[in-house]
């Protein structure tokens, strides 16, 4: 069956690998790497959230080997739109309290029918904008995070995972083809 699996880092592969496996795949995927680390960008150092994002995601880059720079513009934009997303949510509650308000202060008679009937249809259409700014931004976040797991996934589908045979002597050729013609 073609395809199967995805490919993983030789660090993530379990199993026994002969040493000239180990030392192919081990060579190809250091060619897929420039050797700069990840750097975080200011705006993303300044933002606790986008920091903590960014800190968890270097550590498991790293321990697959490939806390690379070359990957840094995604995982920096990554951990924007997570700090974004989590801004988003807060303010989607903040609406929700308000709602919360506003019907406490209808039942306690601080207000008109048509009044409550007006803000009321104003917040709950403030709060369809954030669910709709939230979804947009999660959708960005998962296609992000899909193109570049498909982008390390489809370099390391370029690694051969065991190594090339040996050519095989003229004799050993004759011989083969030789036994392979008289089978029955």
């Amino acid at each position: 069956m073609a395809g199967g699996r995805p490919s993983k880092p030789l660090s993530l592969v379990k199993g026994h690998r002969t040493k000239a496996e180990i030392e192919i795949r081990q060579k190809a995927e250091s060619q897929l790497l420039t050797g700069s680390v990840l750097k975080e960008w200011p705006d993303v150092k300044s933002d606790p959230v986008a920091h903590k994002e960014f800190g968890r995601i270097k550590k498991l880059l790293k321990a697959i080997n490939h806390d690379d720079d070359l990957y840094g513009f995604v995982i920096n934009t990554h951990c924007r739109l997570k700090a974004e997303i989590n801004g988003l949510v807060d303010t989607r509650v903040k609406f929700e309290q308000t709602l919360d308000r506003l019907d406490a202060e209808y039942e306690e008679n601080h207000m008109e029918f048509n009044e409550y009937i007006r803000l009321k249809i104003n917040v709950q259409g403030q709060i369809l904008k954030c669910d709709a700014a939230l979804m947009q931004k999660r959708k960005l976040m998962l296609d992000i995070s899909k193109e570049n797991i498909m982008t390390i996934q489809s370099a390391l589908r370029s690694i051969p995972k065991k190594p090339e045979e040996a050519p095989t002597s003229g004799m050993a050729a004759f011989l083969a083809k030789r036994a392979g013609g008289h089978g029955s």
